[in-house]
């Protein structure tokens, strides 16, 4: 397998809703494992993007949301053993319990450290013990247990300082190597992202046939109450935001992720899938866009960070999926490169305010981007390396995307959390 296929086969991964509600509940199910006697208070410390991005989002099987919920629906049945699928088997009398446990004050969640880097410091006080679990960098990395302030496990150099001088692989590829390991891999090596379209379409399924979501019903009127129309750039609008409108509602079915979100993922791909069905594309020729949009997703986030101020979905997820519609469309190096300044120019700083419905919103934008931006490249159209944050060649203007966000953005991070806090009653 080569090394660009290993990145993505190790970074999919499925999730039941928005990643960051159920890596907390995750966090607290797995602390509960070594818990002992009556629950007296569950803490929980997380980074801003974390708590951000939990604060109003939707929780799977439940009509609550937010961080105290998660944490609650975590201790109270979560399966630690299906990690972010982990609130899969929540049922009505869990969410009476939950709420219970938040109302009698049993659930604490601060934020910690404004940063991008994922940290959750997930603590269960029971009457006979105190469990701790520290996760960081990815949404189900635990790094440390203890267990009365006793460590039962510690993954080697948990304590160390992030080292930002480490130069993850990905950036060390450059945009024209990516593009040829796309066009001549083998495809035997790309088959395993089926998967995400089989989750992916599920999820959409599940989201037009619900009296809950609303952007996804107005979408399919406006595409002629069918998935499939011979308008493209509805169509995958259609695919894509039905998607991420059921998964910041909790709705039932996971997302394949990249990068650590479903969001990402469903951006990164259905908008691939209208195009490659209307078009009447092979299978071939989708997964290896895909894998293009995939890597570019993932060459702008190891810049920008997992959980950041600016919108991943729509800015790194949106760039991938541009590049994967151009490659449908025969674009050549020239034009791909000008797809990623395209996109540069316009929608890099969108603001991240959390998982919450205004995703779908952003959804809509960034396909509205990418296939703008895709069509201008095509006619050899685009803002030129001279102009912005653009660069001189495609992975720096992809470095620039990302540095917006990370250091950018860190004071519009405070200021997005501040606002959010402060609209809660006094």
């Amino acid at each position: 397998m080569k090394k660009l296929t290993k990145l993505i086969f190790d970074d999919m991964r499925p999730a039941l809703g928005v990643t960051e509600p159920g890596a907390i509940a995750y966090s607290i199910s797995k602390a509960k494992k070594y818990s002992r006697g009556e629950l007296q208070q569950i803490h929980l410390v997380l980074n801003s993007g974390m708590y951000k991005n939990a604060f109003t989002c939707g929780i799977p099987n439940s009509l609550y949301y937010g961080n105290e919920y998660a944490a609650a629906l975590g201790y109270i049945a979560a399966d630690a053993d299906k990690e972010l699928e982990c609130l899969e088997g929540i049922t009505p009398s869990d969410n009476i319990i939950a709420e219970g446990l938040v109302k009698d004050g049993k659930v604490k969640v601060e934020m910690g450290e404004v940063s991008s880097r994922i940290y959750i410091l997930a603590e269960i006080i029971s009457s006979d013990n105190k469990v701790a679990i520290l996760i960081r960098d990815s949404h189900t990395n635990i790094v440390r247990i203890s267990v009365d302030n006793n460590i039962i496990f510690k993954k080697e150099n948990a304590d160390q300082e992030y080292k930002e001088s480490t130069v993850p692989y990905i950036h060390t590829v450059t945009f024209r190597k990516i593009l040829n390991y796309v066009k001549t891999v083998d495809f035997s090596e790309l088959t395993f992202i089926r998967k995400a379209y089989e989750i992916n379409l599920e999820l959409f399924e599940q989201s037009i046939k619900s009296r809950r979501t609303t952007f996804a019903h107005h979408l399919f009127k406006k595409n002629g109450e069918t998935m499939l129309s011979d308008n493209e750039q509805v169509s995958a609008s259609l695919l894509c935001n039905a998607a991420i409108e059921a998964r910041v509602l909790g709705l039932s079915r996971p997302a394949m992720s990249i990068t650590g979100s479903g969001a990402h993922g469903i951006i990164a791909t259905l908008p691939l899938y209208a195009s490659h069905r209307i078009n009447g594309l092979s299978e071939e020729q989708l997964l290896r866009a895909t894998a293009l949009s995939y890597l570019v997703c993932m060459y702008i986030k190891e810049y920008s960070g997992r959980l950041s101020a600016f919108c991943g979905c729509a800015i790194a997820a949106g760039t991938g999926m541009a590049c994967g519609l151009a490659y449908l469309k025969g674009a050549n190096f020239k034009q791909m490169t000008l797809v990623i300044q395209n996109m540069a120019s316009s929608i890099t700083g969108m603001i991240c305010d959390g998982g919450n419905h205004g995703c779908t919103m952003k959804g809509i934008v960034a396909v509205d981007a990418a296939y703008q931006s895709v069509a201008l490249a095509l006619d050899n159209i685009g803002i030129e390396s001279i102009h912005g944050i653009n660069g001189a060649t495609p992975e720096a203007t992809m470095r620039n995307i990302g540095l917006i966000a990370s250091p950018g953005m860190v004071e519009t991070e405070k200021v997005v959390v501040d606002i959010m806090k402060n609209k809660r009653p006094k």
